[in-house]
């Protein structure tokens, strides 16, 4: 019976002959490709031959809208005469996945060429390192070193990083550098025995020299380390240089001695702590000529190239106050450059600052600030520098900190030096 239908379909002249419509199982001839009953149509020979062509056609599916490799080359012609189209599949029927296929193809060529044509080489060094400004123990771990980038709301009306900015990035540094030691306790960086006794550490003399500012969107990278000074305190230095050209920011040097948090009072550092902090000292100093003048009070004297200028009731906020309940020793300098003219502030720049903490101040505090201005004139340059001495107090009477700077006609720089990075 199989037989005699495959060779009605291809063989339409001579017809099999129908099968009884009830044996079981078995097709009806009424039925067509598709499973649908036919309906009763014309028995000419014409009408066969065009039926058993379309049957033969369509028994060899298009996939994906492609023309079969054994379509009868004379049905092209029958169809395109007929009336009638040509029945359509389940496979002729899906979507032309070969359009979209090269659709998607093409926009990801181009998006790798575009990719292609980006330079994603990292145009510094320090992007791929300290990328997040966590830092590192460097030099047999005697040394700590951490970049900075500058923030636009770190610059100034000169386009440059305040002192302000490059004195917090030295603080936090030497926080940093106390952590990664493993040396942080519960205080403002204390040691874990100098925690159980009360004690945190206080600034007591700080110098800075500055050979240039940095620029808004400028990577800087800090080195700080430790040493002992005397027998009762220690000493921190920091070397501030650009990240990429290797040149020196700023130098600076501090001496740091202990205090008491409940009485206030200066101590001395246990056998426990500098047990502590001993391993961790390298004796290197950032400044080699360091200004140990002693600064004297503000003379009471006029002269043509003396100017005094003064600042009262300035006062503490909340968010100038660090964790041991007193004001942060950064605030200070803003402080002291309050009573600074405002025509020095336009036309020089800080070269040098050495500050001389003499007590702390709390939230209740007023302050002065006092300010006199030296005029000299250098001789070889001809250009006018200013050197300042000032003198920030309680209203009532006693001295917070006393401080002299050194400043330098804008536009003019020092012979900047390069000392390389050492890891």
């Amino acid at each position: 019976m199989a037989g005699s239908i495959a060779a009605s379909a291809f063989l339409p002249g001579s017809p099999a002959a129908a099968p009884p419509k009830s044996v079981l199982g078995e097709r009806p001839d009424s039925l067509d490709v598709r499973g649908i009953a036919a309906k009763p149509g014309s028995s000419s020979s014409a009408a066969a031959l065009s039926a058993g062509k379309t049957r033969t056609h369509a028994a060899i599916p298009k996939v994906n809208g492609g023309s079969s490799a054994l379509a009868d080359p004379e049905h092209d012609t029958m169809s395109s005469s007929s009336s009638s189209a040509a029945p359509r599949t389940f496979y002729n029927q899906l979507p032309d996945w070969s359009m979209l296929l090269a659709a998607i193809t093409t926009i990801f060529l181009a998006a790798e060429k575009q990719w292609t044509l980006l330079d994603w080489k990292p145009k510094r060094p320090d992007m791929l390192t300290d990328t997040f400004g966590f830092g590192r123990m460097i030099h047999e771990g005697l040394m700590f070193r951490q970049n900075f980038s500058i923030r636009s709301y770190e610059i100034g009306a000169d386009r440059t990083a305040s002192i302000e900015t490059l004195m917090n990035h030295l603080q936090e540094t030497a926080l940093n550098h106390v952590k990664s030691a493993g040396l942080l306790g519960d205080g403002f960086g204390s040691t874990p025995e100098m925690s159980k006794r009360d004690l945190f550490w206080v600034v007591s003399q700080m110098q800075a020299i500055v050979e240039r500012y940095p620029c808004w969107g400028d990577t800087v990278e800090v080195d700080t380390w430790v040493g002992a000074h005397g027998k009762n305190g220690m000493r921190r230095d920091w070397h501030i240089r650009d990240s990429v050209t290797g040149h020196t920011i700023l130098k600076a040097t501090s001496k740091w001695v202990m205090m008491h948090k409940l009485t206030r009072r200066l101590a001395r550092i246990p056998d426990e702590v500098r047990t502590e902090i001993e391993p961790y000292f390298f004796e290197h100093a950032s400044i080699v000529d360091e200004d140990n003048q002693k600064l004297p009070k503000l003379p009471d004297i006029e002269g043509a190239n003396v100017a005094k200028y003064v600042r009262t009731g300035l006062t503490p906020r909340w968010a100038d106050l660090d964790i041991n309940q007193h004001v942060n020793n950064v605030k200070y300098i803003g402080w002291i450059l309050e009573s600074a003219p405002i025509s020095i502030l336009e036309k020089h720049e800080l070269a040098s600052i050495v500050l001389d903490y003499k007590r702390e101040c709390g939230r209740d505090s007023v302050l002065q600030s006092h300010t006199t201005v030296y005029t000299d004139c250098n001789k070889h340059s001809g250009q006018t520098t200013l050197h300042c001495e000032h003198l920030l107090s309680l209203e009532s009477g006693p001295t917070i900190v006393k401080a002299r700077t050194m400043w330098r006609p804008k536009g003019t720089r020092p012979q900047e030096s390069i000392i390389p990075s050492s890891s």
